[in-house]
């Protein structure tokens, strides 16, 4: 098996019953890392690439309550980071974000999604190869659909603008279970500034989409 091809159910790693366990908190803001989240506040999760530089992305922005990684997309219940890296859990490295729709929208979100990385690099991001570092977009409801949708088409366009054209392969999917990753991936560039960062984006600014 190739690792940018996903695994076939006969290849899926078994996992585990028990969940990872993570801190209550978040090292940087002290807000809940596990639920419950503050009612009314929503979810968002994306997949760009090693999760660290990911996180980091999302963590300053106004409005947003807390962010944490973990895996989701593949077959593995409770996979670790090791089993995830043998390409045989079918997972994508994803950050999870917690975040107040009055402070700041989904749109916005995605706006940092698009220019944080680059989505034509399929089961890839720079040096880091395989299926873990995909690109991915995964909603919670219908309105979350409809504007990851137009935000691509838009996306697309700017890069289409620019010269580029190389295809968007990013996967907008219905967000499937989010499984923790270990404590010391959570936060991990505020604990080790001088930590690896493969993130990069295009250099394309991501315009606003009619949503």
């Amino acid at each position: 098996m190739h690792k940018t091809e996903m695994p076939s159910l006969a290849e899926v790693l078994p996992g585990h019953a028990e969940p990872m366990h993570v801190p209550e908190t978040h090292f940087i803001n002290g807000n809940r890392l596990l639920p419950p989240f503050p009612v009314g506040f929503q979810l968002a999760m994306f997949g760009l690439g090693c999760f660290w530089g990911g996180e980091k992305a999302f963590w300053g922005l106004p409005g947003v309550y807390s962010t944490m990684v973990g895996y989701a997309g593949g077959s593995t219940a409770n996979a670790t980071y090791s089993e995830v890296c043998t390409g045989r859990t079918g997972h994508n490295e994803v950050v999870r974000i917690v975040f107040d729709a009055t402070t700041i929208t989904y749109e916005a979100l995605l706006r940092t999604f698009w220019e944080s990385h680059d989505p034509t690099q399929s089961m890839r991001q720079g040096n880091d190869v395989g299926t873990q570092y995909r690109s991915g977009i995964y909603v919670y409801d219908a309105s979350q659909q409809h504007q990851a949708e137009a935000t691509l088409v838009a996306y697309l366009g700017a890069l289409t603008a620019a010269g580029r054209s190389t295809p968007i392969t990013t996967e907008i999917v219905e967000a499937p279970e989010f499984y923790y990753a270990e404590e010391y991936h959570q936060q991990y560039l505020a604990k080790n500034p001088n930590g690896y960062c493969g993130h990069g984006g295009t250099g394309v600014v991501c315009p606003s989409a009619t949503v």
